[in-house]
């Protein structure tokens, strides 16, 4: 017997390509190849939970988010809001943490504080058409413009968004600067500043992206980000009367996927 998922990071690549250090070497192989600096991590991270607290305190994040009852020893619990984004993360408190892989590498940088959270959680999205969401009084939020796919290297899965996001944009006839959103999903922080770097992404462009935070403040449940991801997205479109989005994630293995979503009624 054996845990899907722990195995699955810790063999990303497959039996054919197999990543010696895992999902973990694939950040630290985007950390040497774009030379990402420990402390350009931590920055990012820091950045991540700020704006996601922000938006707990705001609340902006509970717009999204369906209060679940637990059983626990002292009683029902109502589960109503997110656990990992923390209001005192610092460069300090970063700075203390061990990289995970230093005692293979010792240049390693990716640490628990700079990476994706291992949550548990759950999320969905309603798709339907114009004609069904009538019949039913739905609002909708945004629709489908295109999607992308694309594969990468399993060493460098982390990168797979780049092309995967040309792809998507190709279809859509659209370049990167139309795009008003974007939702990079952290699973390191040296995977999402390489997608950045590929970008040639300046401070303005961080602005339009993740406003909300990400994997590292929010957690990245594999299985539930994806909609999370969206959730928060179209969204954030109607709350700023925005048109194009774009979500779009690394996949182990060497996968990247992308989506291109339009505000309904920006037209």
């Amino acid at each position: 017997m054996h845990d899907g998922l722990t195995r699955g990071r810790t063999t990303a690549g497959g039996r054919n390509y197999p990543v010696p250090g895992g999902m973990l070497e694939t950040a630290e192989n985007l950390r040497r190849q774009y030379g990402i600096s420990r402390r350009e991590q931590d920055e990012l991270a820091v950045t991540s939970h700020q704006r996601a607290v922000a938006a707990q305190k705001n609340g902006i994040l509970a717009e999204e988010i369906i209060a679940v009852p637990v059983r626990t020893r002292n009683g029902e619990e109502l589960i109503d809001t997110d656990e990992r984004p923390r209001a005192d993360t610092s460069i300090e408190s970063l700075s203390r943490l061990k990289p995970v892989l230093l005692g293979d590498d010792p240049e390693a940088t990716v640490t628990a504080g700079n990476a994706s959270g291992q949550n548990d959680a759950a999320s969905m999205c309603l798709v339907t058409t114009p004609e069904k969401a009538d019949e039913y009084g739905l609002t909708p939020l945004v629709r489908l413009v295109s999607w992308g796919q694309a594969g990468v290297a399993p060493n460098v899965m982390g990168i797979g968004p780049v092309p995967g996001t040309d792809v998507a944009l190709a279809k859509a006839g659209l370049q990167l600067s139309d795009i008003d959103l974007i939702e990079l999903n952290e699973a390191f922080a040296a995977q999402a500043l390489a997608v950045m770097r590929e970008w040639n992404f300046g401070v303005a462009d961080r602005e339009r992206t993740n406003v909300h935070g990400s994997g590292i403040s929010l957690g990245h449940p594999v299985g539930a980000t994806g909609a999370r991801m969206l959730a928060t997205l179209a969204r954030e479109l109607n709350r700023r009367q925005a048109r194009y989005g774009l979500e779009t994630m690394c996949i182990g293995g060497g996968q990247g996927l992308a989506a291109i979503f339009e505000r309904v009624g920006s037209r």
